[in-house]
């Protein structure tokens, strides 16, 4: 069960599992989020085609925020075909135009979790747990691929 928002809308600190079950429900309250929702489980259905076991969820999706801009997320690299992945979904390897054709298709953007983000020189997943706003520690949310119904 995930935990409650803090007083700036915020998971938590740390990384916290859930189900797809437990993540429909705490964040698919409206049809927006539903819709964001799905083109996260576009991509995240493609990454386990490829391998991939476990991603990440993050950005004003995983927050108080009625209606969330887009999502942001990472996936892990360990048991990823990449050869795979880059033939069937080449827009996870396109960040130009500022992931522009990942927004397009996905509603949000997806990064290998263990890249460093490039003006902090940290981690995707060590970047995600910090609030672009207030500098402070915050949650994401981690999705085995083998709960997506």
């Amino acid at each position: 069960m995930l935990p409650p928002f803090d007083s700036e809308g915020n998971l938590p600190p740390g990384i916290h599992e859930a189900s797809w079950a437990e993540l429909e429900v705490a964040f698919a309250t409206n049809a927006h989020r539903r819709r964001l929702l799905a083109g996260f489980k576009a991509v995240a259905m493609n990454l386990a085609e490829c391998g991939c076991e476990r991603v990440y969820l993050d950005g004003s999706f995983v927050t108080s925020e009625p209606v969330p801009a887009d999502f942001d997320g990472a996936w892990e690299l360990s048991g990823v075909d990449l050869r795979k992945l880059l033939s069937s979904e080449p827009l996870l390897f396109d960040f130009t135009n500022r992931r522009a054709a990942q927004k397009a298709k996905y509603l949000g953007e997806m990064f290998p979790a263990d890249v460093r983000e490039a003006s902090s020189g940290r981690t995707f997943i060590d970047f995600f747990q910090q609030d672009k706003t207030t500098g402070l520690s915050k949650g994401i949310v981690a999705i085995q691929l083998r709960t997506i119904k």
